[in-house]
């Protein structure tokens, strides 16, 4: 009696854990997705928003030294298409080597995933791109959301939730955060320093990424917990 006692128990608390997993995942998408589509509006309407998007892109042009631009260059690479491409199917391999097929769904699904919805997003909004008479670089399509800057996101961020769950102790559990806080960060402001994006087109992107990513990861460990329960 005491056994099955102790079963349902342990029962009613995974699914306990499941649920708040679950809720809260789904408040994070929820709420950046709340925020992607209320910065975007304020694009289309040409609220206040983007009179700070053209005051800070004027300023950091005015104050461009080689140094500097030539480093963020370099960064802004870590936001690609092919460097993301190339972790991403580094990560799966490993992930599929060591028998983890839930972490290399949720690589995969928020890395390419992520990639396909941002193109979504740029194609519904139609913000152009930031135009300069003598640019640093010249850019084709459209601006909102920074595809860098998205994919930046998810790549480092879902890359840091795999090496925080599989570090105990704190202090390094820190470091990966800020880590990958720092890496997308400085994608993000290259974006803007080399012309290619507004303010407003990184911070979007920073909110869709979390969004997208809180998505992947609630499913991927729901789906996870419930057939581990079975």
């Amino acid at each position: 009696m005491s056994v099955l006692h102790l079963s349902v128990k342990n029962h009613f608390h995974a699914n306990a854990v499941v649920g708040w997993h679950l809720v809260a995942g789904l408040l994070v998408f929820a709420t950046m997705t709340l925020i992607v589509g209320e910065m975007g509006e304020q694009i289309s309407n040409g609220e206040p928003l983007t009179h700070v998007d053209l005051r800070l892109t004027a300023w950091l042009t005015a104050h461009r030294f080689p140094a500097l631009t030539t480093t963020l260059w370099l960064a802004t690479a870590l936001g690609s298409t092919w460097v993301a491409s190339c972790a991403a199917v580094c990560a799966g391999l490993y992930l599929l080597w060591r028998r983890q097929p839930y972490w290399f769904t949720a690589v995969w699904l928020a890395v390419f995933g992520g990639m396909g919805l941002n193109r979504l997003l740029k194609y519904t909004f139609q913000r152009p791109r930031p135009y300069f008479d003598d640019p640093i670089l010249s850019l084709t399509g459209y601006s909102f959301p920074s595809g860098h800057t998205m994919t930046a996101t998810v790549l480092y961020a879902v890359l840091a939730a795999y090496l925080v769950a599989h570090t105990k102790r704190l202090g390094w559990r820190v470091v990966i955060v800020l880590a990958a806080s720092v890496l997308i960060a400085t994608v993000g402001f290259s974006r803007i320093y080399l012309g290619a994006h507004y303010l407003s087109d990184v911070l979007g992107a920073l909110a869709e990424g979390l969004a997208w990513l809180s998505l992947c990861l609630t499913t991927v460990y729901t789906v996870w917990r419930l057939r581990n329960q079975d």
